[in-house]
Order: C-alpha cells, then structure tokens, then sequence
C-alpha cells in the first residue's frame, strides 16, 4: 500500500495535525521506479495533538513521541512511526518550518528485506 503522510502544526499554539493520504484500489503494474500522482491518493485520516502534549513528548525521547502519536485510528508500523516521528521532531526544532510530507511503499519495504 503506498501511503502518504501531511503533517504540520498549526494555530499559535504549534497544534500538530497529521493526514494520512493513501492509494487505494487496483493499482497498476507496480514498480519500484512507478510514482501515483496526486489524483491517486484518497483522504484517509486525520489526527490532531495539542501542541504542549507533543513538546512534552519529545523531551521524553523518540520512544514517548510515538507512543502519543500512535492511536486507535492512527497506528504506523515500526519504520513509519520512526520517520513520523523525526519530522515531528524536526518540525518543533525550526519553527520557521510548518509542514512536511512523507511518503511510504510497502513493496519498497518488502523489496529491501
């Protein structure tokens, strides 16, 4: 499944705010050199978190940041919540920087184990 992740805080208070983006559907002959464009991509999901309850987090560590951003409608495997995480981190780090994306493929993942 190809996913996508929108995340970006917002409002003065640095509230995060993940979408999740994903392919959905037959998809054609995949490849690992094939990109969908934006049209493929459906809304799936969005979560929001108060701004000071992630700071909290991530002075608590990488392993505390994941544990509040996975939910019951939210859950990344392992390697997803790790990359979240770091531009969770880095995005509080520089507040000139508002959002991010990242994008994900399950065969890329496969193909590389």
């Amino acid at each position: 499944m190809r996913q996508r992740f929108h995340i970006s805080k917002e409002g003065i208070t640095n509230d995060l705010v993940i979408r999740e983006y994903a392919v959905i559907g037959k998809e054609k002959k995949r490849t690992l050199d094939s990109m969908p464009s934006e049209d493929d991509y459906v809304f799936i999901y969005q979560e929001n978190y108060k701004g000071d309850v992630i700071e909290i987090a991530i002075s608590k560590g990488k392993d505390d940041l994941i544990a509040t951003l996975r939910t019951a409608n939210l859950f990344p495997t392992g390697q997803t919540a790790v990359k979240i995480a770091d531009m969770v981190i880095e995005l509080y780090l520089f507040p000139e920087d508002r959002s991010g994306e990242l994008s994900f493929d399950d065969f890329e993942l496969f193909a590389h184990s």
